[in-house]
């Protein structure tokens, strides 16, 4: 490991809480062992860490960021995921291999919608010759949380956003009974809503969405 993920371990393993760990393995249903540090205690704790220690670049924060992603504990995948986006910026094209295999890696809807909407959505933002390929890929995989991921990549860009591209993957997988891509076809439209109502109104209206895509999608429009 590099110096600076050993020294992340050591500095999360000390303020370890098994009392509090039990609840919030509970929440993510038993799936990933805790520590039981939550995150306004996590943000302290990295917050006085790089106090004292030189923030990696470049290579080591790569291998810093995928490091911490091996480990078993979760909140070692969560600051992760801070690091890797922190990477975002000087990622080649062939990145995107990472970010899928992340994807598909101790996958929960914790980790797979920040990667989707932030460290995915950014680097297809940056390289959008990679859509067609990988987001048409996911879309029809039988992977879940690739699906997502192509249902959310999107979340945050916007005007920007390709809306034929949108609204043509949740009529693909809008009939599926999967709790996960029903929500985030809610999330995503609710998402673009705030750019422009009128067309996903409209939208809705025009297809035969779930109940609960539905919803999620209206929530705050009159």
């Amino acid at each position: 490991m590099t110096a600076i993920a050993k020294a992340l371990e050591a500095q999360f393993r000390e303020h370890a809480s098994p009392e509090k760990a039990d609840p919030m393995e509970a929440y993510m249903r038993g799936q990933f062992v805790f520590l039981g540090i939550k995150t306004p205690e996590r943000t302290l704790l990295l917050r006085e860490f790089w106090k004292h220690n030189e923030k990696p670049k470049g290579e080591e924060l790569l291998q810093t960021a995928e490091q911490l992603w091996l480990l078993n504990e979760r909140e070692f995948h969560y600051v992760a995921m801070g690091l890797l986006e922190k990477y975002s910026k000087e990622a080649a094209p062939a990145h995107i291999d990472r970010l899928e295999r992340w994807v598909t890696t101790h996958s929960w809807w914790d980790t797979v919608d920040f990667i989707a909407a932030h460290l995915v959505g950014y680097h297809l933002s940056k390289y959008p010759d990679l859509i067609a390929d990988y987001a048409e890929r996911w879309i029809m995989s039988d992977n879940l949380w690739l699906r997502r991921t192509a249902l959310l990549f999107q979340l945050k860009y916007k005007h920007h956003t390709d809306t034929e591209r949108l609204f043509d993957y949740i009529r693909r997988t809008k009939d599926e009974n999967d709790f996960f891509i029903r929500k985030a076809i809610g999330w995503v439209l609710r998402e673009y809503a705030k750019t422009d109502a009128s067309i996903v109104h409209r939208f809705v209206n025009e297809t035969a969405l779930s109940p609960l895509s539905r919803r999620e999608a209206l929530k705050h429009m009159r």
